[in-house]
């Protein structure tokens, strides 16, 4: 008989295992530790991918901090200096005009109507009397007079000329039409009675120019600035305290 082909009596051991042994298990599958390895590693991974996700995060996060922390610390910086610089030019201003009160006043000869006007305390002035083509001619300007030839285009000009008042608007007329000059009636608040007229333009070549006239007899009364660095003055100080005697 071939011995491979024996038969293990019922109720024995497998050949080769002793009585009260047991008997020889395989190890388990390698498709089975493959799986159970599967089932550790995605959850690590899953894991350190959520970990160094979250510190990027974190780093972009606190960058982005710094960045609108330091743009928002400039604009804090520029609004802190714009706001001092403008409380400065505020307070530079109310100094300049508290330094024109009380004001300086100028009354001329009755023969020429006593015109009489107050201006800034700040100003001079340098005021002829009597000549016979313009028997008042005045220049008034901050701290000093500059010469009438310096080119300065000054704060003030106070004139009674021997021309008639339609004489003077008559030679306006072209630069009107030209639109270089806009006349308008005008009255003094101190002299309503009497109707005057405001030109303002470029009376003067290159400058712009505000000047009211007023018929002042035979004469004419004519009051004006040369530049509009002063036109608050003039209109708020000036023509309104401007007197006459028609």
């Amino acid at each position: 008989m071939n011995p491979n082909n024996q038969q293990v009596p019922n109720g024995l051991p497998p050949t080769g295992v002793q009585p009260g042994q047991e008997p020889f298990q395989q190890p388990q599958a390698a498709s089975q530790m493959k799986k159970h390895f599967n089932v550790l590693i995605i959850p690590l991974v899953l894991f350190v991918l959520f970990f160094f996700g979250a510190l990027g995060f974190g780093v972009w996060a606190f960058g982005e901090r710094n960045t609108f922390k330091n743009e928002t610390d400039k604009i804090v910086a520029k609004e802190v200096v714009l706001t001092e610089q403008r409380v400065k030019s505020e307070k530079d201003k109310e100094f300049v005009e508290s330094e024109k009160r009380p004001t300086k006043r100028y009354t001329g000869p009755a023969l020429y109507g006593s015109v009489e006007l107050e201006y800034p305390k700040t100003w001079s002035a340098f005021i002829t009397e009597g000549e016979s083509s313009t028997p008042i001619d005045g220049y008034l300007h901050p701290d000093f007079v500059p010469g009438t030839r310096s080119g300065t285009s000054f704060a003030l000009r106070v004139e009674v000329v021997q021309r008639s008042y339609d004489s003077e608007l008559k030679q306006y007329e072209s630069k009107v039409k030209s639109g270089k000059l806009a006349i308008t009636p005008f009255r003094a608040e101190q002299v309503p009675g009497v109707l005057g007229a405001r030109v303002e333009g470029e009376i003067n070549t290159g400058q712009k120019d505000i000047m009211v006239l007023f018929p002042l007899r035979d004469k004419t009364l004519k009051i004006s600035t040369e530049s509009e660095t002063f036109y608050g003055d003039f209109n708020s100080i000036i023509l309104k305290t401007l007197k006459f005697v028609p």
